[in-house]
């Protein structure tokens, strides 16, 4: 008989006095109905369901700190613990499962006084004052201290510093003096995105969470993703903010500060106001960051829509140089480039397979070199003077920007990276009611974006926007989906799949007539895992084009998006910028007048020219003439302030 493991404490009571016998359960029976009573409320569940799923199907809540819904079981914390009928201990709701008619009281006397306990025990190796910690707030631990009426330190309260803190990352902070042992860091690390920087080292009082060897975060595999910091319930990891220096920089009368804003935080920012998750607030945001001083607010979507140029170009050669020219040395699939905590995973962990990877920058990236260069000259100002921000849902992007080889411009093309949650908190310190802000438009020229860059913000959405441009060039037609919506690649399934045959295909393509693009998407790096050990079987080999992000839901779920983050919510966002992009002019990117604009008058070679591959690429597909800074300057004098030709 195959039985079903059981993970909860019921060892220490006799067989008799517990409320079901676990082995006598087949699997077999696993999902049959079964009777729960929970503080009087009656239901029925699901054999196997745990009594934290089961409350909250009856709105009674229990508190969790160590629980998440985007991980696997712990139940350490034990802040969850009830009174099960016929149980002599109390036992954690989050991991203990029902197999028969089971009694359960969730706020006894008992267990208030055990939760006071343990939140007590929690806060007693919890060092540090809340007011002046990052998390303040919005503390899951001081929450719960607040809601059981925990204002002391029964069992004492550490106050000297025992652990260093480990700030040597660009994206990523430790402060292991709040860490309350939670472990959700290390199973997001290990179990969610299959990295596994951090890990639980000894046992009992000696615990701690650590490193390998305990290094720095700077020294160790960390593809800066800050998936930990998203699930971390107090201040022990958050993002290095730059906040004063932007501020510096915005004070200083001599700077021209720019700002880009992507589409993912503009679908969660509101959630920082108090708004529903998937309140949109674009346009009051720009209001926002205009009062705050910046001098211009332009749109990431406008090089979203330049990558798509960029790397639909690129997949159309590697197609060419692969079935017409028969060169052995051009890779396919094509892998996506624009998340950088993903093109740091490949980087570590399977370099061997880097040219697979599209040589195109990230949407932000390629914003800062245009904005140093085509920008500057356009409106005459030394891209000395410009200090290039970029709103970003991603902490990997901080590390992105000081990246050594992202300086094509002159210069350090992005000088500072902010979260979602950075700004969040840089809009309220400037005293500002972002939801009742009147709404204002981007700045020109770089403030028009389409459709298929909106959505990028959702895993699948750089397939589909980049479908919607490649099917259009190759036939001339547009896609075959109703409105425009590519469903097949839509979804939060950890990998998707999807085949688009090409049954005409103007003179260039001819080639790819009859042809099927194959394409797939994964999102989350232990999806990416998956894919890139089918890639090294030789799995992959009749597929073309795979998008990768990093994070769970793509930008939309990035390390820098406002707390907490669940499917659910993710799921909202998503949701959020599927609606605006239908509301949107230009819905494809090729459409878009700027991007147009750009190549006509500055990068006059087109997508994957010498002169795009030296700004926007970080390597060269094909190897053409060395284009230098004098040539790049050249070609952007060459633009008057008005946007005609010398």
């Amino acid at each position: 008989m195959n039985k079903k493991p059981f993970t909860s404490d019921t060892s220490r009571a006799p067989v008799s006095q517990r409320s079901q016998n676990v082995d006598d359960v087949d699997e077999k029976d696993l999902g049959a109905l079964v009777k729960v009573v929970i503080d009087g409320i009656e239901t029925r569940v699901a054999m196997g369901t745990t009594i934290l799923v089961a409350a909250k199907q009856v709105g009674v809540k229990i508190p969790t700190l160590c629980h998440h819904e985007d991980l696997c079981l712990a139940g350490v914390c034990r802040v969850c613990v009830v009174e099960v009928e016929g149980q002599r201990t109390l036992q954690a709701a989050c991991s203990y499962p029902v197999y028969g008619t089971t009694v359960v009281k969730t706020y006894s006397p008992r267990v208030r006084r055990a939760r006071q306990n343990i939140i007590q025990l929690l806060l007693r190796n919890h060092s540090g004052e809340c007011y002046s910690c990052k998390k303040n707030g919005n503390c899951e631990l001081q929450t719960l201290a607040e809601e059981y009426g925990v204002n002391d330190y029964k069992f004492g309260h550490i106050t000297t510093p025992r652990y260093k803190l480990d700030d040597s990352s660009y994206s990523v902070i430790r402060d292991m003096d709040k860490c309350i042992l939670c472990k959700r860091c290390v199973r997001t690390c290990i179990d969610l995105q299959e990295v596994g920087v951090l890990e639980s080292e000894s046992r009992g009082l000696n615990t701690k969470i650590s490193t390998y060897l305990d290094k720095p975060m700077s020294e160790v595999v960390c593809i800066n993703c800050g998936q930990c910091i998203n699930r971390c319930p107090t201040g022990a990891l958050r993002e290095k903010s730059d906040a004063e220096k932007i501020w510096a920089a915005i004070d200083d009368p001599k700077k021209h500060v720019i700002i880009q804003t992507a589409p993912a935080p503009r679908a969660a920012i509101g959630e920082s106001f108090g708004l529903e998750p998937g309140t949109s607030v674009t346009k009051k945001l720009n209001t926002a960051v205009k009062r705050m001083g910046f001098d211009k607010v332009f749109d990431t979507n406008f090089t979203a829509d330049l990558t798509i140029l960029e790397e639909g170009t690129e997949l159309l050669l590697r197609l060419k140089k692969v079935l017409v020219d028969k060169n052995p040395e051009v890779k396919l699939p094509q892998f996506t480039s624009c998340s950088p905590g993903w093109v740091k995973f490949i980087e570590h962990f399977y370099p061997d397979k880097l040219d697979h990877v599209s040589t195109a920058k990230s949407p932000q990236q390629m914003f800062g070199a245009i904005a140093k260069t085509w920008y500057a000259q356009r409106n005459n100002i030394d891209p000395k003077d410009i200090v290039s921000v970029s709103l970003m849902p991603c902490t990997a992007k901080k590390f992105e920007c000081q990246r050594p080889e992202m300086n094509d411009s002159g210069f350090q093309d992005v000088d500072f990276s902010v979260t979602t949650r950075e700004l969040a908190a840089m809009i309220k310190e400037a005293g500002i009611d972002l939801p009742n802000l009147p709404d204002s438009d981007f700045d020109d020229p770089l403030g028009i974006g389409s459709g298929a860059a909106l959505i990028f913000g959702a895993t699948g959405g750089v397939m589909e926007a980049a479908i919607r441009t490649a099917y259009e060039i190759v036939t001339g037609q547009e896609v075959p989906f109703k409105n425009l919506n590519i469903t097949p690649v839509r979804g939060m399934e950890g990998i998707r799949k999807a085949e688009l045959p090409i049954k005409t295909a103007v003179s260039d393509w001819k080639f790819l007539e009859g042809a099927t693009l194959k394409v797939m998407v994964a999102h989350g790096t232990a999806n990416a895992k998956h894919v890139m050990d089918m890639l090294c079987r030789g799995e992959l080999d009749d597929y073309h084009f795979i998008e990768i992000m990093a994070c769970p839901g793509g930008c939309l779920g990035g390390g820098g998006q406002p707390m907490p983050t669940t499917p659910e919510i993710r799921q909202a966002r998503a949701r959020a910028l599927y609606s605006e992009d239908e509301t949107l002019t230009y819905r494809k990117s090729h459409d878009n007048p700027i991007v147009k604009t750009i190549y006509k008058e500055f990068l006059t070679d087109g997508p994957c020219g010498d002169l795009s591959h030296k700004l926007l690429h970080t390597s060269y597909l094909k190897r053409g003439k060395k284009i230098d800074a004098e040539q790049i300057k050249m070609n952007a004098q060459a633009v008057k302030p008005d946007g005609g030709h010398h």
